[in-house]
């Protein structure tokens, strides 16, 4: 009897935590599908009105799940850290880019997940070391247009390898690369230098990476370069 009422307070926990994730899921899209649009964010009509951020930051501070269920868990950590960017510029704001407050990603903290965590420990710790996935860095969105674009939808548990995937394919065949095939070189966003280690695993190449994802191939013997990262404000 004790064993199956230990099982049931299991099965309950777990749904109602679903539930959560799953009512959070969809109130996030409903803030991204009214102020992103073409991957830009409007700020200002959010700090006007920041009931809806509000509310969503709170419900992300009550939600816990283990990194074992991998799709939930990155879901869930993908679209707070996002929602806590917004968060971050909204409470400086006006503001032209996240840097210009000190310790944007590395000393403000949110309550989030039941813990206070910072933006850098999202990323790094939580979604980086944890998964080893190069894709995650197509996804979170930093708050200036030298990111990749803000998407306005959630990423979902369901949905998220392909999201994945396709975040990472429109960066790899869009602005995130700029080829010259007279020359022979690419110069690529500085996010693959800062990053470098997590797009050669396994012995492949940034040329590897860049390949898996993108339509028109390039031979290995293209060399490779960084261009500037824009941190100004993805603002509408």
């Amino acid at each position: 009897m004790r064993t199956l009422y230990i099982y049931s307070l299991i099965l309950i926990t777990h749904t109602v935590i679903g539930q959560d994730l799953t009512t959070y899921l969809d109130d996030v899209d409903k803030f991204l599908a009214t102020h992103v649009k073409n991957g830009l964010v409007d700020y200002k009509a959010i700090h006007k009105d920041q009931v809806q951020l509000d509310n969503l930051l709170e419900s992300a501070s009550l939600i816990s799940i283990s990194a074992s269920d991998a799709d939930r868990y990155q879901a869930f950590w993908i679209n707070t850290y996002n929602i806590a960017v917004i968060k971050g510029i909204i409470d400086n704001y006006p503001i032209k880019s996240p840097l210009d407050k000190k310790g944007f990603f590395d000393k403000t903290t949110y309550n989030l997940g039941r813990k206070s965590i910072t933006l850098n420990t999202i990323e790094n710790d939580l979604l980086r070391k944890k998964f080893n996935d190069p894709r995650v860095h197509f996804v979170l969105v930093c708050g200036a247009n030298g990111c990749p674009p803000l998407i306005s939808k959630a990423y979902r548990p369901s949905t998220l390898d392909v999201q994945l995937n396709t975040q990472t394919k429109k960066a790899i065949n869009g602005n995130f690369i700029k080829v010259n095939s007279r020359k022979k070189t690419i110069e690529v966003s500085e996010i693959m230098k800062w990053y470098r280690v997590d797009f050669v695993q396994n012995g492949t190449t940034e040329i590897d990476f860049i390949n898996a994802y993108r339509n028109e191939k390039l031979s290995n013997d293209y060399s490779i370069g960084y261009f500037s990262y824009d941190w100004s404000l993805n603002k509408q």
